[in-house]
């Protein structure tokens, strides 16, 4: 039985940082975004997404130092501000002791990861474990990295849960044929809530509440 993670929103708390810096240097580009619209429109998706989505914003190419810069602000972000999610190592414990393996599969970069998980302390407890989109064809909403994590992994599908926080990473999971936790702390919800209607979909609000409901999944 394996759980993958999502890192964002999952195992650390990024989501709110990387929206912020997006904001500020779209700003920049006389596209007048805030920090919540953009952590509404990009959260769970792979950079290589968001630039697709940003070159449609601009109607044109995206200037060649943009995306440098932007990363470059975010790592030093992280650096300085970022935390484990509340509670997320001491769920991580009780899985692992219950006979549970864990994973990492994430939209971001290898080279992000590495930055977040080394200032939570969790890149060495995760290490060899530790998949990005930028390993597959297809970033979230597409299930490929979840394939690849299992695969990697030696899990069967019907053994695999995903831990997510986000539309896009949802829609992946259920594609890939797995079961899925929509980890959901300020009870926002879904901007499709049907998903949640799914079998095998299930929804909570706080880490500690994770592994007493995989007893149930």
């Amino acid at each position: 039985m394996l759980v993958i993670f999502d890192c964002d929103g999952v195992i650390v708390d990024s989501e709110t940082i990387a929206a912020e810096v997006f904001a500020e240097h779209l700003q920049k580009l006389d596209l007048n975004v805030s920090a919540q619209e953009c952590f509404d429109r990009f959260k769970g998706y792979s950079m290589k997404s968001c630039m697709k989505q940003l070159i449609e914003m601009l109607g044109g190419p995206i200037p060649s130092h943009f995306l440098k810069a932007m990363q470059e602000d975010t790592f030093n972000r992280f650096k300085s501000d970022l935390k484990a999610i509340n509670g997320v190592e001491q769920a991580i414990n009780q899985l692992e002791l219950a006979g549970w393996r864990t994973c990492i599969a994430s939209g971001g970069s290898h080279g992000k990861m590495r930055v977040t998980l080394g200032k939570t302390g969790l890149w060495d407890r995760f290490a060899g474990r530790i998949y990005s989109a930028v390993d597959v064809a297809n970033g979230k909403p597409a299930p490929d990295i979840f394939l690849h994590a299992a695969r990697e992994q030696n899990a069967a599908i019907e053994g695999c849960v995903v831990i997510e926080d986000s539309q896009a990473g949802v829609e992946a999971a259920i594609a890939a044929g797995m079961k899925v936790c929509f980890f959901d702390p300020e009870g926002l919800g879904l901007r499709n809530p049907e998903l949640l209607q799914n079998p095998g979909v299930y929804q909570f609000c706080q880490m500690e509440q994770l592994p007493q409901l995989l007893k149930m999944v």
